[in-house]
């Protein structure tokens, strides 16, 4: 029995997202990705000092370099709000802010405390949504005049946020899907694994439910911007860009957004080499 390839998979690099709406920017390595991340948006505050935006925590080694641009530039975040994309829980709580792997704590070490405090925004402008009270995230949405923007990251199974599609095979309704509001979740074992990379392969300490943001606020965004610079990426961005608009891959509805642009690593971008060794 032959199992066919996805076409997708041998799309060269100069083709990625032609014949979509999104358009794709190829820059160097994992620091090039960074720099380009933190002057969009350093960008972003600089057009509009009340800009209301989503941002991850993954990719993340962006928010050190925009932190030293700022205070560098003297510029004012104070009304600037920031929205982030989710964050682990334990029981119906988020986990502790003093978790190594809690993003909260993350956000705090990585980017306000290593900014001038003149300058960083303000305590009620650093929003995380919250597992008891996930419509609160909307509200801050709908009376700051609606989401300028949402920068973020491709998860392995397509996920945006922790917005994790159905189980392989399983049903799904791309239409009710793009329109699920914040919530909680629970992680997919695909998630669990690709996320214990980061703590030395240790599936057993990764938390099996977060608060994520939903794809309903993620695709109100006025413009889309996400960044990919992990080597796994290469043929997951090619099924984002060509293949079915689905659910069962959540970053595919960016092609449903009229102003989405991916940039990826010179990596990303080379079709995956597909074998085994």
């Amino acid at each position: 029995m032959t199992t066919e390839l996805p076409e997708y998979l041998s799309i060269p690099a100069q083709e990625l997202g032609r014949g979509t709406p999104v358009r794709v920017e190829i820059v160097g390595d994992i620091g090039d990705v960074a720099r380009h991340f933190a002057q969009a948006l350093f960008d972003e505050i600089t057009r509009k000092a009340d800009v209301t935006m989503v941002l991850p925590v993954g990719p993340v080694d962006q928010f050190p370099v925009l932190a030293e641009m700022i205070n560098r530039a003297h510029l004012d975040c104070r009304d600037v709000a920031i929205i982030n994309m989710d964050e682990y829980i334990a029981g119906d709580e988020w986990i502790s802010i003093d978790h190594p792997l809690s993003f909260r704590g993350y956000m705090n070490r990585e980017f306000y405390e290593l900014l001038d405090p003149d300058l960083a925004p303000l305590g009620e402008n650093r929003i995380f949504p919250d597992p008891q009270d996930p419509s609160g995230v909307q509200e801050v949405i709908e009376a700051r005049g609606g989401l300028d923007v949402c920068y973020g990251g491709i998860g392995i199974n397509g996920h945006i946020a922790f917005n994790e599609p159905p189980e392989p095979g399983g049903p799904v309704d791309t239409e009710e899907f793009a329109a699920r509001p914040t919530r909680v979740v629970y992680l997919t074992r695909e998630t669990i694994t690709i996320n214990s990379n980061t703590v030395g392969g240790e599936m057993s300490i990764i938390p099996r439910r977060a608060v994520t943001i939903g794809m309903k606020e993620i695709l109100s965004a006025g413009r889309l911007r996400f960044y990919c610079n992990r080597p796994w990426q290469s043929a997951l961005i090619r099924r984002v860009l060509h293949g079915p608009v689905t659910g069962a891959c959540p970053a595919s509805l960016l092609r449903t957004h009229p102003d989405a642009s991916v940039t990826i690593a010179r990596y990303v971008a080379e079709a995956p080499d597909i074998r085994l060794r």
